[in-house]
């Protein structure tokens, strides 16, 4: 037989299983091989899709919803590039101003309103907008603390993944990116604060925090002098101070309401999804409020609108006294204190769109809207039934303003059983 004709020699033909290879080919590797190949190859392949995904998870659940340092990083970034920076060395040369401007208002404050305030004029901290963020970003953290277990259990069931471990790590990211724009941007635009922690385990008593960088700002775009401007934004914290301290019920009833909403919103958490993007865009396009409901209320169930709605009349009542005994005292305490009333309430109506925007989106807005009704509730039921009234407000839970009383100061009169003044209108 010819050379040639050899099995596997070059004809093209298979030799037989085991074979030496040909001059012009490789040995075949029989069907059945191939899939225990490929079965051992995707089971090693699965394995490791499967410690990684569990790697994954743990790694989500361990580094939770939100980056808190680099929140701080990317507000404090955000802000380091806002004019009118301070050093540490100026901070503190301002101190003996507020120490002065607090031995004025406390003492004037009380008179008005009937209320030693022992304490509050040692608990003052002038700080810049970095301190600010810190103090603030503390606060967020423990409010988010409460939701974080709950809300992690829903992202990310058990065994429920490489996808949702990744999506879990892909949220945090963007929350973490939202909450440092978010205070970036408040941090610019807060002048001062009582900084309370409502749902601390100690029932410590808050402090005053004065923003120097943003209170030296806003003096100079206002055109108003420094001294009497801080004087008055002082007198506005002091009396958020009195609101809290010289009536022991209030922060537990704020408290309770918080911890109620904080617990149904973890609860019901995952039913949010496309709603909450729908009503952002609204929120974006400008038509986030509609038929008188705010666009976060319609992401919120029956309980949860009630309670928050209870909670935004209370906060009205809260900014609409402050407003109202600043301007009673202050006429009498800060040198043109009317002009720098009337040129800071026109400062809140004017905002550029990206303000306008971003108040929208953070509910913000909503805060400027209970400065508005709560002044009007307040100076309303003082003429309706003079400073008896004002006092009334703060006796107990029953006496504060239903969210519709607020937008009808009369039936809160009626209510509490006050007689009209002669000639008071509500």
């Amino acid at each position: 037989m010819p050379a040639s004709g050899r099995p596997g020699a070059g004809n093209g033909r298979p030799g037989p299983p085991g074979g030496r290879p040909g001059a012009g080919g490789g040995r075949r590797i029989p069907e059945e091989r191939l899939w225990q190949v490929g079965f051992i190859v995707g089971s090693v392949v699965g394995a490791a899709v499967t410690v990684a995904g569990r790697r994954l998870e743990h790694s989500a659940r361990g580094a939770g919803l939100v980056d808190w340092r680099r929140v701080e990083d990317l507000a404090i970034g955000r802000l380091r590039r806002a004019p009118g920076a301070l050093d540490e060395t100026e901070l503190r040369s301002t101190e003996a101003s507020y120490a002065t401007a607090m031995a004025r208002v406390v003492p004037a404050l009380a008179a008005h309103l009937d209320t030693e305030l022992p304490g509050v004029v040692d608990r003052v901290a002038v700080v810049d907008r970095a301190a600010w963020v810190r103090a603030n970003t503390e606060v967020f953290a423990g409010l988010i603390g409460r939701l974080e277990g709950n809300l992690l259990d829903q992202m990310l069931p058990p065994d429920g993944g490489i996808g949702k471990a990744a999506m879990t790590l892909a949220n945090r990211w963007v929350t973490t990116r939202q909450l440092g724009l978010l205070l970036g941007f408040m941090g610019q635009r807060v002048l001062g604060q009582y900084d309370l922690a409502l749902l601390s385990a100690e029932t410590t008593p808050g402090r005053l925090l004065f923003v120097e960088e943003n209170i030296r700002q806003t003096a100079r775009a206002m055109d108003v002098p420094l001294e009497p401007f801080r004087t008055w934004i002082a007198l506005h914290e002091t009396t958020h101070a009195f609101e809290f301290e010289a009536h022991p019920w209030l922060r537990p009833y704020l408290a309770g309401r918080l911890e109620r909403q904080l617990s149904l919103f973890s609860d019901d958490a995952s039913s949010l999804g496309r709603d909450a993007v729908r009503a952002l865009g609204a929120a974006l396009r400008g038509d986030g409020r509609r038929d008188d409901v705010h666009w976060l209320e319609r992401l919120m169930t029956e309980e949860q609108r009630a309670l928050f709605r209870e909670t935004q009349a209370v906060m009205s009542l809260l900014e609409g006294f402050g407003d109202h005994v600043m301007d009673a005292v202050g006429k009498d305490l800060v040198p043109g204190a009317e002009r720098i009333s009337a040129r800071f309430h026109g400062r809140r109506e004017q905002r550029t769109p990206f303000e306008r925007a971003m108040l929208r989106i953070t509910g913000m807005d909503l805060k400027m809207e209970q400065y508005r009704k709560g002044e009007a509730f307040v100076a309303a039921i003082e003429r309706a039934a003079g400073a008896s009234a004002l006092r009334r407000l703060w006796d107990g839970p029953e006496t504060l303003p239903t969210p519709a009383e607020i937008d009808a100061p009369d039936a809160w009169v009626r209510r509490m059983g006050f007689e009209r003044t002669e000639g008071g209108t509500a």
